[in-house]
């Protein structure tokens, strides 16, 4: 009764309000001040400057963009591969089966431990032979895979369990193979979750740092490292310059994905 109250609903939309701007505009304003700021020995910065943004478009520093970039890319591509295959295979079986619920422990285990935890099991899985990535490329987008997969996976499983089963039954028993329901029926109608699924693994594997830090080999620092790098030196100016980069490129990746999303929901 109280929420359909004016008041009561003001009320709370006000406290939503001032939550997120507390939460969110607040780190994203003190962060866009200090990447212009010469100097902050106030309650506001002083000196306004260009230095800081011109240092995070130098050369290291879009190199360490670049690889941030590949890196995310890759993996989240691996990721929803794997997490679309996975999602494909449980759906297959009984929602409450053995093999949907071990699907769901397995694919979601790395998101239940910390990130450092994936990190460190990989370099002590993978530092000896007969399968030596240490210092290689593969172990940054193993590790972010991991990390990522999980979330590719649910959001595919939960549209392969929305999904109307009849349609797919339906051109089966029309004649249609069972690739050929795959590649022009159930992935169709999955598009849409899979690039969403896509579109997030991105999002957070731009700014994923916990394993990143621990297994990432000297030629090939993502930008959250190097910006990690920077606050530990003290550098707090240079730091928010480079994370107003990593903000904005990711941004402009996950409109892309959704404008991408968009035609496919249309279709």
């Amino acid at each position: 009764m109280l929420l359909h109250a004016k008041s009561a609903r003001f009320t709370i939309w006000a406290f939503l309000a001032a939550a997120l701007l507390l939460l969110v505009g607040a780190p994203l304003l003190v962060t866009f001040m200090a990447a212009f700021a010469g100097s902050w020995n106030g309650v506001l910065p002083s000196n306004p400057t260009l230095d800081h943004v011109g240092g995070a478009l130098a050369t290291d520093n879009l190199s360490s963009l670049m690889v941030s970039l590949q890196t995310a890319l890759f993996a989240s591509l691996l990721a929803v591969l794997l997490g679309t295959w996975a999602a494909l295979c449980a759906c297959s079986s009984p929602a409450n089966s053995a093999v949907s619920r071990v699907s769901d422990a397995v694919f979601h285990l790395p998101a239940a431990v910390p990130s450092v935890v994936v990190g460190l099991g990989l370099l002590t899985a993978f530092s000896k032979p007969p399968l030596l990535l240490n210092g290689t490329v593969a172990i940054v987008i193993l590790a972010q895979t991991l990390l990522v997969l999980a979330f590719a996976y649910s959001t595919v499983s939960a549209a392969t369990r929305d999904a109307d089963p009849l349609i797919p039954l339906a051109a089966a028993s029309l004649g249609a193979s069972r690739l050929r329901v795959l590649v022009t029926i159930r992935l169709p109608l999955l598009l849409p979750s899979i690039v969403a699924a896509a579109g997030l693994a991105v999002a957070l594997c731009m700014g994923e740092l916990g394993a990143t830090v621990m297994v990432y080999p000297a030629s090939w620092r993502t930008l959250p490292v190097t910006i990690f790098t920077l606050t530990d030196r003290g550098a707090l100016f240079d730091a928010a310059a480079n994370t107003l980069v990593l903000i904005a490129v990711t941004v402009t990746v996950l409109a892309v994905i959704a404008k991408f999303r968009g035609k496919t929901a249309v279709r």
